[in-house]
Parts: structure tokens; C-alpha cells; sequence
């Protein structure tokens, strides 16, 4: 038996005993929901432009009226998800996740869409900090692994299928099915969390200060995204990131900031945190570089292009699982170390990239580095929210969602920097080394052993028996120690 202290429970924990997968799934298909949106309507928007009447700047905002208040709101919901019941918090962020979708497919005109995906997005943050907190409170310790591989594998392969996806639809079914696609799996995801969750509270409003943190931090972080999306066409962009740097200063130095601070601290998780957005950007600026190289330079079609690249989700589809089961039984740290290795080797061996290489060449290059990627995620994130204090879940987990998030972003700006900088001769093994140096960077930090202050068998070494779901905070450390047999 576990000891607990009086009032220790978490809002949203899972009381029942044993593991609850049915609730992993769904956060795992949630994931990749959320995930898909980020990318899927990209490949929609010369036909949202076309149908709407609108410039193509204008139709933009289809995607970033989603990714800002995603991004922007992800610290703000940490903080209030660790105050309310997960299962009233997924029924409303689904259900309205949901709506927005539809409501965006029957947009007659351009303001309609863009405010619908804005309210998604802010549906879409509140299931990103979400999805991490059901998985590990749905398990025992000693299932960590295998559960956070679910969400960190099928998250990232939504974002790399929306393309994909989003291409399919458009040619046989218009762009307003790119939006419709995802409501059969919120609903699906309702139906289960309405029958197996149990209720564990209700939720509540923001008061007048967290709303005025809520505007600080998604102003700092909306002025932080348009500098970097912006800049692609125009580097004088970049100088609106200053305009980012008061705001969340402020917010940094607030009563509601200082909570999140420390709760990472208090986990040491911010080695962790690092490798998570090194890992992202190398990602995503390989990804950015490889496609435009196989297009631009190589004149290969659209078509191979996607299937050369398929080789990365396929990898990480395949190894995440296998990543998963063996930080259950070895450790998550030395899994997540040994997936970041093989990350970088892949990446490092596309630096030499010619003109001759063939389609296969590079494919089992990004089947390696995915294969790496699809190891690292799970354990990775089973480092960090096994780390959180347990009255701090949701806060960590919107930590490293945030991280994730600023890599995906990142990588691309830094790649189209590092190419320009390079010049058109040198451009492409610039982004590529840029890609593995970020790969490379996330092995140390990764291997620095941060965690809890007092020993956590459920994360740092293999499975050990502990408390249903999470750990009890200590309260003169501030840190989480392990469960107490």
C-alpha cells in the first residue's frame, strides 16, 4: 500500500487500480488529431483562397488563426487544468474542438473560417496539455513507458500525415472535408471518456488575474511565432521578437509565472525540456530542407518526394511501442539517450547529401533517424511528467508541449537562416548540419541525470511499484519524491 496524505489528490486524478489503456488510446488519437491540424489544411490553402475570394496572404490565416492560440495558450491552460476534473476538461475541449471543425467547414466567407479556427486552436491547447496528463495518470509507475509512447508517437505522425491526408481529401472531396475529418474521431473520443472516465470534478472560470496573465503570456508568445513565420519572406520580421521579450518578462515575474518556474525546478526537468525542442527543430528543419531539396534541386515529383520522406513516420511509427516497452523494463533515460544517438546518426549522415543520391539513399537515412525519434518520445516525456510534482501535472506537461511546439516552429526559421547565410551553393548541407547539431545537442542534455531530488525507480532505472497514476509532493522540497512501499 501507498501512503497519502490527506487533500493529495490531484483534480483529475484516476483513482481506480490498474491500467486504464482505453483512456491511452484516447489520448493517443487526440494527439494526433491535434497534431494533424497543424499541417492539414496547408495543403488546402490555394483552394480556400479560390473559393472564398481572398488573397493569399488572407487564406493564411486558416493556419495560424489555429497554431497561435495553440501555441500562446499552452502555459495559461497548464495552470488552470492542475485546478479542474480532466474528464470535464476533455468533454469540453473535444466537444468544442469538434464544433470548431464544423463550423469551419460551413465557413461562407473568411472571417467565418478564421474565427473558427482561432476557437479551435484554443480547443486544441487545452487537449495538447491534456493528452500527456490522461496517459500517465491512466497507469501504473511501472507502464509509464508504454503509455506516453502512445500520445508522443501518434502525435508527431500527425503532423507529418496532414500533408498527406490533406492532399487526398482536397482531390476528391474539396477543402471543407479537410476540416470535417476529424470530428468522427472527437466524437469517438467523447463517447469513451463520458463511459470510462469517472467524474472528478467540475470546471471552473478564469479569475481576473488569470485572465491578465493569459494576455501577457499569448501576446509574448504570438509576437515570438509571427516574427519567425513572417521572417521567411521578409528577415526584418525577426525584429518583432523584441516585442515578445516585456510581456513575458512580466508574466515571468508574476505570482502566476513564478508557480511554473518552479515547478520546473523543482522537478529539475529543464535538461529534459531542452532535449524535447532540440529534437523538434532537428526535425523540422530536416524535414523542411530535405522536401525542398528533393523538389527544387533533385526534380523529383511531389509524389516521391512524400514517399522518400513517408520513411521518417514510418520508422518512428514502428520503434515507438518497442521504445515504450523497453523503458518499462531497462529505464526511460538510457532509451530516450540511445533513441536521440540514433536521431543524430541518421541526421549526420544526410549531411553529405549530392545530387546523386537516390530516393533510396535517403530514405533509410530518415528511417534511421526516425527510428531514433520513435524511441526518444515516449521515454523522453515519461523523464519529464514523472518528474512533475504531482499537484503540477498539467503545468509540466504544458512546459513540454510549449518546448515541442517552439521547436516544430524554429527549426524551419533557423534552417531557412542557415541556408541563406551558406548561399544557394551551400544552403542545403547548411540546413542539414544545423538539423544533426540539434540532434547532437539533445544526447547530452538528455543523459544529464535531473529528476526528482530523492531516487525515482518508476523513471530513472526500471519499473518498481509506486502509487496509481502519479507521486505525492513533498511539501519542504517542492520536488516529488517516489512512493513509499
Amino acid at each position: 500500500m501507498s501512503e497519502h496524505r490527506a487533500g493529495s489528490e490531484a483534480p483529475g486524478h484516476i483513482p481506480e487500480p490498474g491500467d486504464r489503456w482505453l483512456l491511452v488510446a484516447v489520448a493517443g488519437m487526440l494527439s494526433f488529431v491535434a497534431m494533424l491540424d497543424m499541417n492539414i489544411v496547408n495543403i488546402a490553402l490555394a483552394a480556400i483562397s479560390e473559393s472564398l475570394d481572398v488573397s493569399a496572404a488572407t487564406a493564411q490565416w486558416a493556419v495560424l488563426g489555429y497554431q497561435l492560440p495553440v501555441v500562446a495558450l499552452l502555459l495559461p491552460v497548464g495552470r488552470w487544468l492542475d485546478g479542474v476534473g480532466t474528464r470535464s476538461a476533455l468533454l469540453v475541449s473535444a466537444g468544442g474542438f469538434a464544433l470548431c471543425s464544423a463550423l469551419a467547414a460551413l465557413a461562407p466567407w473568411a472571417s467565418w473560417l478564421i474565427a473558427a479556427r482561432i476557437a479551435q486552436g484554443a480547443f486544441g491547447a487545452v487537449l495538447f496539455v491534456l493528452m500527456p496528463v490522461l496517459a500517465i495518470r491512466s497507469v501504473r509507475p511501472e507502464a509509464r513507458g508504454r503509455a506516453m509512447s502512445v500520445p508522443a508517437t501518434l502525435g508527431p505522425l500527425g503532423a507529418v500525415t496532414g500533408p498527406a491526408v490533406g492532399g487526398l481529401l482536397l482531390d476528391h472531396l474539396g477543402w471543407r472535408a479537410v476540416f470535417l475529418v476529424k470530428i468522427p474521431f472527437c466524437l469517438l473520443a467523447l463517447f469513451v471518456a463520458w463511459r470510462a472516465m469517472p467524474k472528478d470534478g467540475r470546471l471552473r472560470a478564469l479569475d481576473r488575474r488569470a485572465l491578465a496573465d493569459t494576455v501577457l503570456v499569448a501576446s509574448g508568445v504570438t509576437f515570438l511565432l509571427l516574427s519567425l513565420t513572417l521572417a521567411y519572406d521578409d528577415r526584418a520580421w525577426l525584429l518583432l521578437a523584441l516585442a515578445a521579450l516585456p510581456p513575458l518578462w512580466w508574466w515571468a515575474r508574476g505570482p502566476s509565472g513564478r508557480p511554473v518556474t518552479a515547478a520546473i525546478s523543482a522537478s529539475r526537468s529543464y535538461p529534459a525540456h531542452g532535449a524535447v525542442l532540440a529534437l523538434a527543430a532537428a526535425f523540422a528543419a530536416m524535414h523542411y530542407v530535405t522536401a525542398l531539396h528533393l523538389q527544387r534541386d533533385s526534380g523529383f515529383s511531389a509524389t516521391a518526394t512524400g514517399l522518400a520522406l513517408l520513411a521518417f513516420p514510418l520508422g518512428m511509427g514502428v520503434a515507438g511501442p518497442v521504445g515504450g516497452r523497453l523503458a518499462d523494463r531497462y529505464g526511460a533515460r538510457p532509451v530516450a539517450v540511445v533513441g536521440a544517438c540514433l536521431t543524430a546518426a541518421g541526421l549526420l549522415l544526410l549531411v553529405p547529401l549530392g545530387d546523386g543520391w537516390t530516393l533510396p539513399d535517403m530514405a533509410w537515412r530518415l528511417a534511421l533517424a526516425g527510428v531514433g525519434m520513435g524511441l526518444n518520445g515516449g521515454p523522453t516525456q515519461a523523464l519529464v511528467m514523472s518528474s512533475a510534482p504531482r499537484e503540477r501535472t498539467a503545468t509540466i506537461a504544458s512546459t513540454m508541449q510549449l518546448s515541442r511546439s517552439a521547436g516544430f516552429t524554429v527549426g524551419p526559421a533557423l534552417a531557412t537562416a542557415a541556408w541563406g547565410l551558406a548561399g544557394a551553393d551551400g544552403g542545403v548541407r547548411a540546413g542539414l548540419v544545423l538539423a544533426a547539431v540539434a540532434a547532437c545537442a539533445a544526447v547530452p542534455l538528455i543523459s544529464v541525470r535531473g529528476g526528482r531530488s530523492t531516487s525515482a525507480p518508476d523513471s530513472e532505472a526500471g519499473p518498481k511499484a509506486g502509487p496509481e497514476g502519479g507521486s505525492q509532493a513533498d511539501p519542504a522540497s517542492g520536488a516529488a519524491p517516489a512512493a513509499r512501499p
